[in-house]
């Protein structure tokens, strides 16, 4: 039994005497015990190294005490799975030298046993439970397929992902078969995380937000519903669509148990598009983390004031920044955790 199961009771949508509170992006680059790792690991030794992957994990819940913790890992690690090269470069981020270019790109691609191809990160699973001593859920997670799309196309990040737009509108029939192939490794890799001990797990869509409302339907939304709906009976789904807020009202009417909203909209407007009948997650701003205390901790109890204690998760609405002074993040924790009606 979890100890700290406030997490799971707000996913479930029960009466919650405080909402709970983590951070996405919390295990890394903002702490000084995360930089001295890193100066001695390159950023895939981190993650496919068990040991390392768990203290990564398990570093801001010493520190800070959030409600749940999520895997130190990374959306890429599946198309690596899948015979795509990954390299994480400094100061440059991922960058795939062969990037999917043609149809015959797709064919070449394969759908691996991930049973195999990502035993590291059900290892770190198994570690990282051991460490937290069944204290508080962990989470686990996945790119959706969309967004994994996106960097396999693209071969790196982009302001507008041009190239992996243009790859879906000229080759649409290459492009769906290969989000559906992307599609049925993730579902695969996210049951073995059931499997090894995950709470919870989220799907990040970080760039369904540069879609269409009807564009996001027909490449992105379809196969994260196909990731919740193989996924609903075992364990609580979390999807997360940044810049999305456009389909929150279809999100909603999903078997998801919660949407992560990002910091676009408010509040109340999110909570009009849903129904009020799901659970949300979110949605400060990563740079309201350069606020000073006071006014952080004044800003986190009016949005949670505006979302509800009830049926709400308080995170960010994107991942933490690596220049956020830890007795600022300290200030977003404590409103949460003193937070009273």
């Amino acid at each position: 039994m979890i100890k700290n199961d406030l997490f799971l009771r707000a996913l479930k949508g029960e009466n919650v005497e405080r909402p709970p509170v983590w951070m996405m992006r919390q295990a890394g680059r903002y702490l000084p015990e995360f930089m001295a790792i890193k100066e001695k690991y390159d950023f895939f030794t981190r993650c496919q190294t068990p040991e390392l992957a768990s203290e990564i994990t398990v570093q801001p819940i010493r520190r800070y005490r959030m409600d749940a913790a999520i895997l130190f890992s990374d959306i890429l690690v599946v198309p690596q799975a899948m015979n795509i090269e990954v390299q994480m470069k400094p100061n440059f981020g991922p960058y795939l030298p062969n990037p999917v270019r043609t149809p015959q790109d797709v064919e070449n691609i394969i759908v691996p046993d991930v049973t195999q191809a990502l035993d590291y990160v059900y290892n770190a699973i198994k570690a990282t439970k051991e460490l937290l001593n069944d204290d508080i859920p962990l989470i686990g997670f996945a790119g959706s397929p969309w967004t994994i799309l996106c960097y396999c196309v693209q071969g790196q990040g982009s302001k507008n992902f041009d190239k992996a737009k243009a790859f879906c509108f000229t080759n649409p029939v290459a492009a769906h078969k290969l989000l559906q192939k992307i599609t049925d490794t993730t579902i695969a890799y996210l049951k073995q995380k059931v499997k090894a001990g995950v709470n919870a797990v989220q799907v990040f869509d970080s760039w369904g937000g540069m879609l269409s409302p009807t564009d996001y339907k027909e490449f992105s939304w379809q196969y994260i519903n196909q990731i919740i709906e193989a996924l609903k009976d075992e364990i609580p789904v979390i999807a997360f669509g940044k810049g999305c807020w456009f389909a929150l009202n279809d999100m909603a009417n999903s078997n998801a148990s919660a949407l992560g909203v990002d910091w676009t909209i408010s509040p109340k407007v999110a909570r009009q598009l849903t129904n009020n009948k799901i659970t949300l997650q979110g949605n400060f701003d990563p740079s309201r983390l350069l606020s000073p205390p006071n006014v952080i901790k004044q800003m986190v109890t009016q949005m949670i004031n505006e979302f509800g204690k009830d049926k709400y998760i308080v995170n960010l609405g994107h991942g933490i920044l690596p220049n956020i002074p830890l007795k600022n993040v300290d200030a977003f924790i404590s409103a949460v955790k003193e937070y009273k009606e």
